[in-house]
């Protein structure tokens, strides 16, 4: 149970990063890591660039 609740942590940081790297949303894609786990790693990498408003 606490080696699922550290791997569900880590899924967190690293689509958190590869969101941010990628100029996604940062926060939903940790949440979705949160949400899915380490099947939300793969959706990150895909994930698109969030559009600025100017």
């Amino acid at each position: 149970m606490f080696l699922l609740l550290i791997l569900n942590i880590i899924c967190i940081f690293i689509c958190f990063y590869i969101a941010k790297y990628r100029h996604a949303q940062s926060y939903y894609w940790a949440f979705m890591g949160a949400l899915l786990g380490p099947l939300a790693i793969p959706f990150a990498f895909l994930s698109k660039p969030e559009l600025k408003k100017t």
